[in-house]
């Protein structure tokens, strides 16, 4: 029997190089390991990686594509579904979704699903001279209006312009690509990217607002006089806390605002960018997802000595993506688990000095599986900390609600929707994380693709 061929393995920017600057980290495959690792995957009949993946992009097809070194072709093949390849190739979760569902996966390793998107992306992005995308032609007097241009506003934005709609998207922000953007550093996801993503979405024919907060500067309401349907795909910018004493202190931020100043106003490049972020030797995050430990390693780079995760369970149930884990621990970044803040401390000037904790145990599963974490009594202990950044979450971004007062909402403040992404409200849709509260880039594009084939039938009714 022929031996199985193993996965290729991407090559990464070596640790000490890589923590001194915010240059992508993971350096994607050559042409020869993209062809090779793409004759691995096994044509299966009734592939269950599409059905997998939320915005089912045809993966067997691009795959025998890019096999047969059809790479541009491979590339329109992944667009037939998927606008953002290359941002999707680097930041989905493809080890619960589409490689979950591999069949190589059961006795070895899966299809390198997402590395393969990604080289595809980043090959046509280099090789292919961009051109106006193709749609079915203008549907006379049908305009659609776009709250959002994050992952969901795009997707839903795309797929409708392809099909002839009049789109256009009301960004509240006077930069494009949301969460994309403000919330995912530089070394995970060039801001180069993101920006050609859109101009992509662009070609389809789709009009981007800047500036325009809608809620302020239109009523959704207004929005309906003149657009024959909406989407809301706000996203989810209101930060969370834990509510315990000490938070309000000089030095506590939120993950939301830290990584804000760090993207959005080019903190990590101060002095040429005059908004530093205060930085002192040691720093603490708190929460084990993607974005404390994107809050974990931004740290890292701008010069904190050491670099602590307070996570009140252990690193097995970690949201993060395991590569994200394994790349911090490579860093250097210091897990301390099973440890939850309870109080934070400050000198006579009211900044953090010290972040006074609890130990943890584990107990009994609660609603999401993980076993619960139970305090251990009389175990409290202080750890010092120049800069506390709490990485526990976000809420759907408010204001759209508070001024649609027929808009239903949970009592935690996310749109209620369908199964197909309809709201209270007729010719209203919503999607991403101002239905979800903060979730992958992905599940936001999936609602985002659901939400247009609804819009679609309603309209084409």
């Amino acid at each position: 029997m022929a031996e199985k061929k193993k996965r290729q393995q991407m090559v990464e920017r070596p640790v000490a190089e890589r923590t001194r600057d915010f240059q992508e980290v993971p350096l994607g495959y050559t042409p020869e390991q993209a062809i090779e690792e793409a004759k691995r995957c096994l044509q299966c009949k009734n592939p269950l990686c599409v059905k997998g993946c939320p915005v089912e992009v045809k993966i067997p097809e691009f795959i025998k594509l890019l096999s047969e070194g059809k790479i541009a072709e491979a590339a329109q093949k992944i667009k037939e579904t998927n606008g953002l390849p290359a941002i999707c190739g680097r930041v989905c979760p493809q080890e619960e979704q589409c490689e979950l569902k591999c069949i190589l996966g059961v006795k070895g390793e899966p299809i390198a699903i997402g590395t393969l998107e990604r080289f595809v992306a980043d090959w046509e992005r280099a090789n292919v001279k961009a051109e106006v995308a193709s749609s079915k032609g203008q549907v006379a007097g049908k305009k659609v209006a776009v709250i959002g241009s994050g992952p969901a506003g795009l997707t839903c934005a795309g797929d409708l312009a392809r099909l002839g709609y009049q789109i256009t998207i009301f960004e509240s922000l006077h930069v494009t690509g949301g969460v994309l953007t403000y919330g995912i550093p530089e070394f995970r996801l060039p801001k180069a990217i993101v920006n050609l993503e859109v101009e992509y979405v662009k070609t389809l024919g789709v009009e981007i607002k800047t500036d325009m907060l809608i809620g302020n500067v239109y009523t959704v309401e207004e929005l309906l006089k003149e657009y024959k349907a909406v989407f809301i795909g706000s996203g989810a910018g209101l930060p969370k806390f834990m509510g315990i004493p000490g938070e309000n202190l000089d030095g506590v931020y939120s993950a939301n605002e830290y990584l804000f100043r760090v993207n959005m106003m080019k903190a990590w490049k101060f002095p040429e960018y005059l908004t530093p972020v205060k930085i002192g030797k040691k720093v603490a995050v708190v929460g084990g997802g993607n974005v404390a430990m994107d809050s974990a390693r931004v740290s890292l780079r701008l010069g904190a000595e050491e670099v602590t995760i307070l996570y009140r369970r252990t690193q097995e149930e970690m949201p993060a993506r395991k590569e994200e884990i394994h790349r911090a621990v490579e860093e250097g970044i210091i897990f301390k688990i099973l440890t939850l803040p309870v109080k934070y401390h400050a000198n006579k000037d009211g900044w953090v000095t010290e972040a006074e904790c609890i130990q943890m145990e584990l107990g009994e599963p609660d609603s999401s599986g993980r076993r619960r974490p139970v305090e251990i009594p009389n175990s409290a202990f202080r750890i010092p900390v120049d800069t506390v950044i709490v990485a526990i979450g976000n809420s759907p971004n408010p204001l759209i609600p508070l001024r649609t007062p027929s808009l239903k909402t949970e009592k935690w403040g996310g749109v209620i929707i369908t199964e197909n992404g309809a709201t209270s409200i007729p010719s209203v849709y919503a999607g991403g994380d101002i239905v979800r509260g903060a979730a992958t880039v992905i599940s936001a594009m999936g609602d985002g693709k659901r939400a247009a084939k609804a819009i679609h039938a309603l309209l084409s009714a």
